[in-house]
């Protein structure tokens, strides 16, 4: 009898197996022509004489030679609460895909029962003769299985696209990696240039306090009027202004860095109030190509993913109008004696092959199909996006820091021509050939220069950071 069952249901699992071979619904092809068109264009139009096309390097912030730095954007990208989330959906997806690829192996159970029965007596008597009541227990021992064999690839299609979401999902991290290195080096060189600019302020400071103190004088001795007094005043609150702006900018970025390493605010405190110099980018830097910048930035590959999971989602709901094979087994043992679980005479045996097949659902599934199609279509439209708005992004940063460049090297200038004209007045001043007022005024002068230059050094090494992450650097793929 065994031997019979077995042999019925072979032809069913052969002809399974054989058509579990098929999957239904279009194979990914790859990404949509906009990344062969970008990749062809071989360098940035932008790119200037300050962009090298050798491959850049993904701690792009060393280049900046600032140990400070680059331990504060190790501590972030180790400590960051947003690349703690990102750790955390990556594990959701990895799981997700885990649970899909169990879907194409049987399951297997096991039972046990020890059920007691009363019912009316002769109720299960063959004899039909009754009276009083009949009470037994059933002890009983069982193995099921079941296993739904993927005939049209329905189940290989889930398992693509959680593939393809997982790797979607490690794309994000990369993402918040990219934008938290930037953001950590954009805040620390916002930090040094106010820092600079307060040195230069409370130097400009004691200048207009002594600026006063002369205009008063001249007042009280009746060789002056009172309104430069006045505006030398307006000239001496306007710079104590600018001092207190900057010395709560410079308490709120310190805090702010504190938040990115993960840290509360405050605990950087002892180790970033001293200020330090800016850093500043060197003089060529290497940008590749906008191939390179197709692998690189992570947006584009989470597009280019999430592109393959809806392509693969078309196929999910293409099989769902093709018949559904599964097939059920058990064994049981058992009976109303203890001892029966372990008799292999009460052996009881089941093998249930079942097809189903869904002739008419009211157009259902084909409404599901266009709609899997229809997110198909938005996901190119994102992908085809993502890679203009990378391209975008990469040529104005590349402009920028070209314009950020001559800018800077003509604050440079204007500082060193403020510096000289200020130090003829010194020498004029100690030669008796111009007053203290004029010697100071000329310091003054030069004192604004530098401050103009240091915020100019800020721009450009901010506009250097906006370039390396337009090229999506800044994530490791460990």
């Amino acid at each position: 009898m065994r031997r019979t069952t077995l042999l019925s249901i072979a032809p069913v699992l052969c002809a399974g197996l054989l058509l579990s071979a098929c999957t239904v619904g279009p194979d990914y092809k790859g990404p949509p022509q906009v990344a062969a068109n970008a990749a062809a264009r071989g360098s940035f139009v932008r790119a200037g004489d300050a962009g090298r096309p050798d491959a850049p390097a993904a701690t792009w912030w060393t280049a900046l030679n600032d140990p400070v730095l680059d331990q504060l954007i190790a501590d972030a990208l180790a400590g960051s609460p947003d690349i703690a989330v990102a750790n955390a959906r990556i594990a959701q997806a990895r799981a997700g895909l885990a649970a899909n690829k169990t879907a194409v192996l049987p399951t297997f159970n096991v039972s046990a029962a020890t059920p007691y029965v009363n019912v009316p007596g002769g109720l299960l008597s063959s004899d039909g003769q009754s009276g009083g009541r009949d009470s037994f227990t059933v002890y009983n021992v069982g193995f099921d299985a079941s296993w739904e064999i993927d005939l049209f690839g329905g189940t290989r299609r889930k398992i693509e696209a959680a593939s393809a979401r997982a790797q979607a999902a490690e794309a994000s991290l990369a993402d918040a990696q990219v934008t938290l290195s930037a953001e950590v080096a954009r805040t620390y060189v916002g930090l040094r240039t106010r820092q600079q600019a307060l040195i230069v302020l409370d130097r400009q400071a004691q200048i207009d306090d002594a600026l006063v103190s002369l205009a008063g004088q001249r007042l009280s001795s009746g060789t002056a009027p009172e309104q430069p007094l006045d505006q030398l005043r307006a000239q001496r609150a306007q710079t104590e202004a600018d001092r207190a702006k900057a010395r709560a900018e410079t308490t709120v970025l310190i805090d702010q860095l504190a938040v990115l390493t993960g840290r509360e605010p405050g605990s950087l405190d002892a180790q970033l109030a001293t200020a330090a110099p800016i850093p500043l980018p060197p003089a060529e830097v290497a940008i590749g190509d906008p191939s390179l910048l197709l692998r690189s930035r992570p947006d584009i590959r989470a597009a280019e993913r999430k592109l393959a999971a809806a392509n693969a989602d078309v196929g999910v709901q293409i099989a769902n109008r093709f018949p559904k094979l599964s097939i059920l087994g058990l064994i049981g043992l058992g009976g109303q004696n203890i001892g029966d679980v372990l008799d292999p005479s009460k052996v009881i045996g089941l093998a249930l092959p079942q097809l189903k097949w869904s002739l008419f659902d009211g157009g259902r599934t084909e409404a599901q199909i266009r709609n899997a199609k229809g997110a198909y279509a938005e996901a190119e439209a994102n992908y085809r996006a993502a890679v203009l708005r990378g391209l975008q992004d990469a040529e104005g940063s590349l402009t920028r820091f070209g314009g950020q460049r001559t800018a800077y090297a003509q604050s440079v200038i204007a500082q060193q021509q403020a510096e000289r004209a200020a130090t003829l007045q010194g020498q004029r001043f100690s030669a008796g050939t111009v007053g203290r007022s004029d010697a100071l005024s000329a310091e003054r002068t030069a004192l604004q220069s530098a401050l103009g230059a240091a915020t100019a050094r800020g721009d450009l090494t901010n506009s250097f950071i906006a370039v390396e992450k337009s090229l999506g650097l800044g994530w490791t793929s460990g």
